[in-house]
């Protein structure tokens, strides 16, 4: 790596690599993706990734990149809103169910701190 690529501190005080370290990294990883992709199509089978965090964190960015090598009809991206009342007073997973992937399918939940669950009112 070459004095350009590691002079701005990263994260716990690790350089940062340049851009074009971080372009070729990302495409290697794009491309386990789509080979992740092809198995599940293959295999019919159903995976769930759930990002979560506070708003302006990075998901937003990891999931743009995720999902610009793979395909939409096997990947796709569930962000959902705030709980209603209704919702609130269910079970937490029950917002969630309809949204879990179908065979050969891989559900990406983008999940922000301010849409959990809360806990219904106590009497």
């Amino acid at each position: 790596m070459s004095d350009r690529d590691t002079k701005l501190s990263g994260v716990n005080g690790q350089p940062k690599i340049g851009k074009k370290n971080y372009e070729a990294a990302i495409f290697k990883l794009q491309i386990e993706l789509v080979k992740l992709q092809e198995w599940v199509k293959a295999t019919n089978a159903r995976i769930v990734i759930v990002f979560e965090g506070r708003d302006a964190a990075g998901k937003g960015g990891i999931i743009k990149r995720i999902m610009e090598r793979v395909s939409p009809r096997i990947f796709r991206v569930v962000a959902l809103p705030a709980p209603t009342d209704k919702q609130k007073a269910q079970l937490h997973a029950q917002r969630y169910v309809e949204q879990l992937p179908a065979g050969g399918e891989i559900v990406i939940f983008d999940r922000s701190w301010y849409n959990r669950a809360h806990a219904p009112p106590r009497a």
